[in-house]
């Protein structure tokens, strides 16, 4: 079976990247049982503070595989259980960086929204244009696109499957940072190993009251922000920052 995620390492971060350039990294089920077992390994090791997932200057994913699905029955689906694997990678602890360049179209632009944020080519393109084969986004495009960018430009996007530019994806706060094509894996990886020098404890429990966000009252939010805070003056590397801020040194977490 071929790789079609390469996964691979480069000090605290994880890389996975989609390896299927002549399907545009079309998401076919090898591919996401592969992405997710990378992912997951990555979110068991000690050494692995960040994650970053990427595609090719082409392409991030085009959409899932037709071939996939184009034959299948309602019970095809459900027996398959095919979104079990994108609720595998929501449970991912660690920060996982997307850097897209070229086409996040359909399934390729809801794994980016799974990620926690997007570094994106100036050739960037987002999209959810299910509409045009006849069905809709079916691994969360129709409710974490809301979230990103608000009802009016989701409607546009999903009812008429037009895509958005990656500075239309910037304006509209879907992605984090647009950098020239050239750029956009280095500055994903600078920014993930910018990110692997703080507390890993601190950053994961961080990701997780940031999302939490998205499915809490505020008043629920913040009673669970307050008690992820509370929680992290048990660990080392809040005892080291606090000690290092004070005596003017940069700290060494140690992730305890």
């Amino acid at each position: 079976m071929a790789d079609e995620v390469l996964v691979s390492t480069d000090g605290h971060v994880g890389i996975a990247r989609l390896n299927r350039p002549e399907k545009l990294n079309a998401l076919s089920h090898e591919l996401m049982t592969q992405l997710v077992a990378g992912l997951e390994k990555f979110d068991q090791d000690d050494n692995i503070h960040v994650i970053v997932l990427a595609g090719n200057e082409r392409a991030f994913a085009a959409g899932a595989d037709i071939g996939d699905m184009a034959t299948a029955t309602p019970i095809d689906q459900i027996r398959g259980n095919q979104f079990a694997r994108w609720e595998r990678i929501s449970k991912v602890a660690k920060p996982i960086i997307a850097a897209v360049s070229g086409f996040a179209l359909g399934g390729g632009c809801e794994l980016a929204m799974q990620c926690d944020l997007i570094v994106a080519s100036e050739t960037a393109q987002f999209g959810q244009p299910e509409i045009n084969i006849g069905i809709m986004p079916g691994a969360g495009g129709t409710q974490r696109l809301i979230r990103a960018v608000g009802k009016a430009t989701a409607m546009d996007v999903i009812l008429t499957g037009r895509f958005l530019s990656a500075q239309e994806a910037l304006h509209y706060g879907l992605v984090s940072r647009v950098v020239p094509r050239e750029h956009f894996y280095t500055e994903a990886l600078r920014v993930a190993h910018d990110m692997a020098k703080k507390p890993p404890i601190a950053l994961r429990l961080a990701k997780e009251a940031v999302r939490k966000a998205h499915e809490l009252a505020l008043s629920e939010g913040l009673e669970y922000e307050r008690k992820l805070f509370y929680l992290l003056f048990a660990t080392e590397d809040q005892k080291e920052g606090m000690r290092a801020f004070l005596d003017k040194r940069p700290p060494r977490f140690q992730g305890k």
